[in-house]
């Protein structure tokens, strides 16, 4: 009974050594794509701020005709 204990302790400890580093990685994947995310948002501020939205609504015909 005790050696079954073990074994299943142990299975659970690297368990629980693979779920970490997986979190971790997550952690890393998310810190990356929000300051990607941020980036853009920035990005599409100036570009509102210079006027060039460059988005054409409805019928409104594109600036070069």
């Amino acid at each position: 009974m005790t050696e079954r204990i073990e074994e299943r302790l142990a299975h659970l400890e690297r368990l629980a050594d693979e779920l970490n580093e997986i979190v971790a990685r997550q952690g890393q994947e998310i810190d990356l794509l929000t300051r990607r995310v941020e980036m853009l948002m920035q990005r599409e501020a100036a570009r509102e701020q210079e006027g060039g939205g460059g988005v054409v609504l409805g019928d409104e015909r594109p600036p070069h005709y």
